[in-house]
C-alpha cells in the first residue's frame, strides 16, 4: 500500500507542477499583452483549477507516509490544502462556466478587484500558504528534503505579498507584480514534492 501511496503522491504533485507551470506561462503572457480576453482568463483559471485537487492529494499522500511523531503537522497541512482546493475550485468553476461564456454575466459572479470571488480567491491562496507552512516540519533538514523545507517556507512567506495584492484598496498591474515570487515558490514546491515521492518510491 505504501508503494501505491508514493505513486499517487508523485503523479499528483507532478500534475500540480505542470498545471502551475502552465499558469505561470499564461500569467506572464497576459501581463505582456500576448494573450487577451477571454483566452487569458480561460488559461489562467483552467490551469489553476488543475493545481488545487492534485496538490491536495499530494499532501494527503505525504500525510500517510509521515512518521507518527510528525503527523500533526502533515494533518494540519492537509486541512489547509482542503480549504485551498474548496475555495479556488468554487471560484474557477464559476468563472469558467457562469461568467466567461456569457456576454453579460451576473456581476455578482465576476472576479474583479475586491469582489466576492476576488476575496474567495484570496482566501484560497492564503490557505495554500498555510498548507505549505504546516508541512515544513515534516521534512528532514538534509538533502532534497532540506530544499523542500525552504521552498515550502518561502511559499508561505510570499503569502503576505499575495494578501497585499488582493486586499490593498487600489489594485494595479504594478501591485500584481508583488506576487510574482509565487511563480517560483509554488511551482518549485510542487516539483520538489514530486521528486520527493519519486525518490522515496525507489528506496
Amino acid at each position: 500500500m505504501e508503494e501505491t501511496i508514493y505513486k499517487i503522491g508523485f503523479w499528483s504533485a507532478l500534475v500540480a507542477f505542470v498545471a502551475a507551470f502552465g499558469f505561470d506561462v499564461a500569467q506572464i503572457l497576459q501581463l505582456i499583452g500576448i494573450v487577451s480576453y477571454p483566452w487569458d482568463e480561460i488559461l489562467i483559471y483552467g490551469f489553476s483549477l488543475f493545481i488545487a485537487t492534485p496538490f491536495m492529494l499530494a499532501l494527503l499522500a505525504l500525510h500517510y507516509v509521515t512518521p507518527d511523531e510528525k503527523k500533526f503537522w502533515s494533518h494540519a497541512a492537509v486541512l489547509f490544502a482542503v480549504m485551498y482546493a474548496t475555495y479556488v475550485t468554487l471560484n474557477y468553476v464559476v468563472q469558467l462556466t457562469a461568467v466567461i461564456p456569457y456576454v453579460a454575466p451576473n456581476p455578482v459572479l465576476v472576479q474583479t478587484p475586491h469582489s466576492l470571488f476576488w476575496t474567495v480567491d484570496a482566501l484560497g491562496y492564503i490557505a495554500l500558504g498555510l498548507a505549505t507552512l504546516f508541512a515544513v516540519p515534516v521534512f528532514a533538514k538534509h538533502g532534497l528534503q532540506k530544499w523542500l523545507r525552504w521552498f515550502f517556507l518561502a511559499n508561505f512567506l510570499v503569502t503576505p505579498l499575495i494578501s497585499l495584492v488582493y486586499f490593498y484598496p487600489n489594485f494595479s498591474t504594478a501591485l500584481l507584480l508583488l506576487g510574482l515570487p509565487w511563480i517560483v515558490t509554488a511551482t518549485g514546491s510542487m516539483l520538489l514534492l514530486a521528486l520527493f515521492f519519486r525518490r522515496r518510491s525507489e528506496l
